[in-house]
Order: structure tokens, then C-alpha cells, then sequence
């Protein structure tokens, strides 16, 4: 795992080393073990490592091979490496180190383009190749490693976040309307290729990008996810087995998988303890690390979950490390959070996985996270209302998921930034592009094909990668999600949701943690805005630089101030919060420049 960036010139100049160099600090964090350039003639490459699969320096990157012409840098980490190796190898290929990435740029050299099918993992891969005179960038099916860049008619660069991009320079910085309209509506959820800065796009998950010398580009899928499978399981038996089985793979995959120990993120629901079932049951042992983190109780909201990690840790004895977090350093740490988000988030929970993630990397560098289960598994409490309401396309989906309506977007943004109702249009479109047998199966192929890409996955990547920790999400397998999306929609959504991974659980972890309700990271200071945090987010909101910014209607803002507690979205989440999160993004990641 590490960060990657680089610049092709278009305009026929070298590259500019110091500015290499602004870009590779401010992704320092995410590889603090090695950093690696390499510039020739029009092109640079920037590499910072974390060293998870070979340690020695043979795996050091920017990876270059003179002899084909190639260079190359990556972020990720590929699961089946060893076995396209050994096929690489049958072709008379020869390797002089251990790991993964000496295995993509050759896998390129065999199989061209379409090289990137055959990578079973995550990544984010910037491959030049010199005799075609073009550059490669891939991203992996759901989007699991962040690839950003920035173009214009001199130049393109690429980068694991927004901040590299935007210390080289050069970056139109105004706000994207579009985007700000997905922003609000989607809980902070931008889909690729837009970003709120008109000057930064993302690779969508599962494309490739071809960007050549003259600065001409295209841009293509290598994957798409199909919600009608043939051939798949037919009974409720067969599904249950099918899936636990590839469960079982997804997680042994994410285990073995790395030259250093692989701890996992337990919060004491049924996800993640799942997985350390798991892992105990498949040659984990009791050497298996655990990381659970709490808040200080709030008198509306418990600010822990230890009384269900508590069981999990007791009945598989793992080497557990319970964290508790003063309520106090959410408020102090988060400019430096805040700092981490390659786009601005809103999820309550990304300062406690910021500040979890600092604890977890003094132990470990690779973790396996629960991202995704929900979103597979149909385990939110607005799927079951989507799928019991009738009506299609964005009207069915916007009143149990849009933070806002387009009404109340209208009265909260200024003049200048108003326009159609972009989200439910692209929400219609995605939906009509699932093609799956039932509403809820769209819905769910929408979800894990876009909104989770931007939502608990970008959240979970910067905030580990902040302090150089892997987070792998085994519930993100492509092979398993390709088959759970076939899954009929009422097996998934029974006893309140994600039936399957409660019945395979059964036995293997508490009845308490498996037949609890359904509960959300807690962190109750971002949710119940009284006392400091509320005075932080008025004085943010009031602020001159908010003020000169003008994306707010006064009267909007006020109206939340004047009853923050109970301004909530339908998803729960502070609307007040939403406001201030953006605002102090631009002014510790925009107004600095």
C-alpha cells in the first residue's frame, strides 16, 4: 500500500523535479517507508512505500524495466500475484523480487491493455510506456484505492490524493455545481469522474485511462458488474454455501496475502466479528490481533460498543486492543483529520477512524476492515423501506436515502450554484443501468458499483492510510459481490437484513452480537452539536472566508443554527455538520494555497 503520483508534459517540457517533490510530501503518510522517482524526458513518476509483500528494497518502486520501455508506480495490493507469476514465468518471464509489483508491469508487457482483468485485488497502477508513448492508469473494480488527477493542455497529473495535486499547482479550484448538488443530496458522495473542484477528476472504479504523449486521452471499463448471473445457486441452501464459501476465500485471501502480521478492525458488530470467526476457524489462531475503539457516552447516545467486542475477543482469545478515545480529542484532532480527506466527507465516523487508525499502526500495518457488508448484504434500515414502496427510479429511492431534496438545496445554496435536479438524474440513470431482477437489487448494485466507492470506502482509505495502515475489505471481493448480487432481494432483507451472513454466523459468534439491532460507529460529539463543537461549527459558518466564499443562503444557516439537534437527515446525520464539513475542507485544503 502507498501513494502514487507523477505528470506527463504535453507541451514538450521536462518535467519540473521540485514539483515532483510537493506532491510526494503531501503523500508522505500514506508510505513513510521508502520514496522512489524517476524523470525522463517528458515523463515523472513519484513513489511513496508502505512495505507489506516483500519487505527488501528489490520491491521498491517507481519500477522501471529499460529493456521494454516500461516504468511504473502502484498503490494496492494484488491476492493472486504469486499464481499470474507463475504464469508469467511458463512464458519465459524472469523476476528478480518477490512481490506484486514486478507482477503488474509484466503482466502489462504480456497481455497489453486488458492485463488488468486478470488482477484479483485492489489498486490504483500509473504504468508509462515508452515505446507506445502513453501512460496507463487503472483503478480497481469498486474503487478500494483512490487515483485523482488533474489536466489541461500542458500538462497531466495523477495522484493517491487532492492535496498532491493541488500543491503542484495549477488546479482551477472553483466549485463544481454539479458535484455540489451530488455532495448534498448524497450524503458528501461525488461520483467519478467529478470531484468539487472543477479542476480534479477521478478515475472511475474498474476504467482504464490511456493518455498519450500529445496530450489525447480515453477512458474504458475492464469490468462491469452483472446483477442478472447465469448459473447461479437456486436454493436457500445452495446460496448460503455458495456465499460462505466465497466469504471464506475473500478473507483467507486478505490473511495470507502479506509478509507482515494482518490484525482486523473489530467493532463488536456482526461484520467484523464475522470475519475474526473466520480468520479463528481457518488457521488464525490465537495469535490474532484485534483493534476496537470507543467515545465517552453521551447522556443521548452510548459512545462504545465493548460489551459486544468484549465477547468476540473472550470466545476466540485474540490479542485484543481496546481504545478509548476523550471526547474532547474528536473536537482537538480533527483540522488534522480534516487534512487526511482527499474530498470533503460527512460520515460521522472518519475522525474516529482517524484517530482508531493512529492507535491500530503502532501495533500493525495491514488490517481487515467490514466495509461493505451492509451494502452487500442489504443490512441498512433504508433498504427494507425502499424495497416495500412502490414506485421506480430516484422517486422511489430519493425519500429514504437524500440528505435533502432539491426544494431545500435550492433554499440552502447561492444563486449562482442552483440548477436541475442533477443527483436525480444520475440516480435514474444508474438504477436503469443495474439491470437486476428487483428494485432493492438495483438499489444494492448501485450502491457497491458507486456510492460506497465515495462514502465508508474513500473514508476508510485516507483515514488508515493517514498513518500508513492497510485497511482490506474482504466483504469487497469482486467474486463474492458478483455473486450476493444475484441473490434474490427477500433472502437478503429477512430478519431485518443481511440474513445470509446471520446464518452462516450462527455458532461461530454470539447470539448477542448476531441477533442485536443494527447499530452505527458512535460518535455522539459529532451527532449531539452542543457546547464546543457547536460554538466551532457557528464560528466556522460565520467565518469571513465562508462569508466571502457565498455558497450558503444567510437565512439557510441560520435556520440550522437556531435548532441544530434536531436538523437531521433521513439518514440520520447532522445537517449542521454538513455545512461546516465542507466549509472547513476549503479552508484547510483550498484557502491555504
Amino acid at each position: 500500500m502507498c501513494g502514487i503520483c507523477g505528470e506527463l508534459r504535453i507541451d514538450g517540457t521536462g518535467p519540473d523535479e521540485a514539483l515532483l517533490g510537493r506532491m510526494l510530501a503531501r503523500l508522505e503518510r500514506r508510505g513513510p517507508d521508502n520514496e522512489g522517482r524517476y524523470v525522463k524526458d517528458t515523463i515523472a513518476l513519484g513513489h511513496r512505500r508502505l512495505s507489506v509483500i516483500d519487505l527488501s528494497d528489490a520491491s521498491n518502486q517507481p519500477w522501471v524495466d529499460e529493456a521494454t520501455g516500461l516504468s511504473l508506480v502502484f498503490n494496492g495490493a494484488i491476492y493472486n500475484y504469486k499464481e499470474l507469476r507463475a504464469q508469467l514465468q511458463s512464458q519465459g518471464y524472469q523476476f528478480r523480487s518477490q512481490g506484486d509489483t514486478e507482477v503488474v508491469l509484466k503482466a502489462y508487457a504480456a497481455w497489453g491493455e486488458s492485463f488488468v482483468e486478470r488482477l484479483h485485488g485492489m489498486f490504483a497502477i500509473a504504468i508509462w510506456d515508452a515505446r507506445r508513448q502513453q501512460l496507463l492508469l487503472a483503478r480497481d473494480r469498486f474503487g478500494i484505492k483512490p487515483l485523482y488527477y488533474s489536466q489541461t493542455r500542458d500538462f497531466f497529473r495523477f495522484a493517491s490524493n487532492t492535496q498532491a495535486l493541488l500543491a503542484a499547482g495549477g488546479v482551477d479550484t472553483g466549485i463544481d455545481p454539479v458535484a455540489l448538488h451530488h455532495h448534498f443530496t448524497l450524503h458528501a458522495v461525488v461520483p467519478a469522474p467529478r470531484t468539487l473542484l472543477k479542476g480534479v477528476r477521478k478515475l472511475p472504479p474498474a476504467h482504464v485511462m490511456i493518455v498519450t504523449a500529445d496530450g489525447r486521452d480515453r477512458v474504458f471499463p475492464f469490468w462491469q458488474l452483472n446483477a442478472a448471473p447465469e448459473g447461479r445457486p437456486q436454493t436457500e441452501d445452495e446460496w448460503l454455501e455458495a456465499t460462505r464459501a466465497a466469504l471464506v476465500k475473500a478473507v483467507e485471501r486478505r490473511r495470507v496475502i502479506a509478509d507482515v502480521p494482518v490484525g482486523v478492525l473489530l467493532s463488536g458488530g456482526l461484520d467484523s466479528s464475522l470475519l475474526v470467526a473466520l480468520l479463528a476457524e481457518h488457521g488464525g489462531g490465537n495469535d490474532l490481533l484485534t483493534f476496537s475503539v470507543g467515545f465517552e457516552d453521551h447522556p443521548d447516545e452510548r459512545g462504545s460498543e465493548f460489551e459486544f467486542s468484549d465477547q468476540i475477543v473472550e470466545r476466540y482469545a485474540t490479542q485484543h486492543h481496546k481504545i478509548q478515545v476523550p471526547n474532547h480529542e474528536v473536537l482537538d484532532r480533527l483540522p488534522e483529520a480534516i487534512d487526511q480527506m482527499a474530498e470533503p466527507m460527512v460520515g460521522q465516523d472518519a475522525v474516529a477512524f482517524y484517530l482508531l487508525s493512529e492507535r491500530v499502526s503502532r501495533y500493525v500495518k495491514v488490517v481487515q476492515s467490514g466495509q461493505g457488508a451492509d451494502e452487500v448484504f442489504a443490512g441498512y434500515f433504508w433498504y427494507p423501506q425502499m424495497h416495500n414502496t412502490l414506485g421506480s427510479g430516484a422517486g422511489r429511492f430519493a425519500p429514504y436515502y437524500f440528505d435533502r431534496d432539491h426544494d431545500e438545496y435550492l433554499r440552502m445554496v447561492a444563486a449562482e450554484y442552483a440548477g436541475p435536479d442533477y443527483t436525480s438524474a444520475l440516480v435514474d440513470e444508474r438504477l436503469r443501468a443495474a439491470g437486476a431482477d428487483s428494485y432493492l437489487n438495483s438499489v444494492l448494485h448501485f450502491d457497491v458499483t458507486t456510492l460506497i466507492v465515495d462514502d465508508p470506502v474513500k473514508r476508510v482509505d485516507n483515514m488508515t492510510m493517514a498513518w500508513g495502515l492497510e485497511a482490506r475489505v474482504p466483504f469487497l471481493d469482486h467474486e463474492l459481490v458478483e455473486l450476493v448480487i444475484g441473490m434474490p432481494a427477500e433472502m437478503k432483507i429477512r430478519d431485518h437484513g443481511k440474513y445470509p451472513l446471520k446464518k452462516i454466523a450462527r455458532g461461530l459468534v454470539p447470539d448477542a452480537v448476531i441477533d442485536r439491532p443494527k447499530a452505527y460507529f458512535p460518535v455522539p460529539a459529532l451527532k449531539f452539536v452542543r457546547g464546543p463543537f457547536l460554538e466551532f461549527m457557528r464560528d466556522l459558518l460565520g467565518s469571513k472566508a465562508c462569508r466571502e466564499r457565498g455558497l450558503y443562503r444567510d437565512a439557510y444557516v441560520q435556520s440550522i443554527l437556531d435548532d441544530p439537534e434536531h436538523q437531521l437527515t433521513r439518514l440520520q446525520g447532522s445537517k449542521l455538520w454538513h455545512l461546516a464539513a465542507l466549509e472547513f475542507w476549503l479552508q484547510r485544503n483550498v484557502d491555504t494555497l
